[in-house]
């Protein structure tokens, strides 16, 4: 309930400063696994992928954000859940396959940090897909975030990995074609894979 409830106040809030124009939203499956992968280069990128969705989004977030007084609450109600700097805990891992297998969506930015440039992302994001069996969309945020400028958020076709066999090659293969995707759909502005 309070994930709807902060949703709503979300969306109103960008109508105004930042309006969504979405591509390709049915690419998002109604139902089972997800794995959402885009481009990060704001901290207001996990809401501008996610926001506009009929299913909610889960993130990882770092920890000392849950050690805030009531922004730790409320941002486990929004779906967040802790990662510890430096890498990805046991538990994360734990927490997030739990997630995708169990038919929930996940957010994820396989750049890691914030990044505008180098293009350079970790294997997290394929090591979770090929383990959960998730379905990967890649999703493209455009824009900068200046107040009253459209903000465009495209997501890609499913990526097919039935072709993968899960091996450490496998997921450096699986992430470079995710942020294939991810860089294609930023220079079209269409849906990657169809």
């Amino acid at each position: 309930m309070i994930y709807v409830i902060c949703r709503g106040l979300l969306r109103l809030i960008y109508a105004i400063l930042f309006p969504l124009k979405l591509i390709g939203r049915e690419n998002v499956p109604d139902e089972g696994g997800v794995l959402l992968c885009g481009n990060h280069t704001s901290n207001l990128d996990p809401m501008t992928m996610g926001i506009m969705l009929k299913r909610k989004v889960n993130y990882m977030a770092k920890a000392e954000l849950f050690n805030v007084p009531v922004l730790g609450w409320l941002i486990r109600q929004l779906g967040a859940f802790p990662v510890k700097r430096g890498g990805v805990s046991k538990e994360s891992i734990k927490t997030a396959l739990k997630l995708l297998r169990g038919g929930q969506v996940m957010g994820i930015f396989p750049e890691g940090t914030r990044n505008s440039d180098s293009g350079i992302a970790k294997k997290g994001a394929a090591t979770f897909a090929l383990r959960s069996g998730a379905a990967v969309v890649p999703a493209a945020i455009i824009g900068s975030y200046k107040p009253f400028r459209r903000m465009t958020v495209v997501y890609g076709a499913p990526i097919d990995l039935s072709g993968f066999d899960g091996g450490s090659d496998s997921a450096e293969a699986v992430t470079d074609l995710i942020m294939a995707r991810i860089r294609e759909m930023l220079q079209t502005g269409k849906p990657s894979g169809k």
